[in-house]
């Protein structure tokens, strides 16, 4: 969350792993797809298909 609220609210899924991967060894795409999926059905975040496989994910506001 505090890495979206410093790229003003929106990023891409390749963005956040990289981000990710440098502070955590053990993320793989499958749990982060989890996370995400969490986020967005607590209504923090959407996401949305950029591109067969680029997604861009959006903090929401309130």
């Amino acid at each position: 969350m505090e890495l979206l609220e410093k790229k003003r609210g929106t990023i891409t899924d390749e963005e956040l792993c990289k981000a990710l991967q440098g502070s955590k060894n053990d993320l793989n795409v499958r749990a982060l797809n989890k996370t995400l999926m969490k986020l967005e059905i607590n209504g923090l975040i959407r996401v949305f298909d950029l591109t067969k496989n680029k997604r861009r994910i959006e903090l929401v506001k309130k």
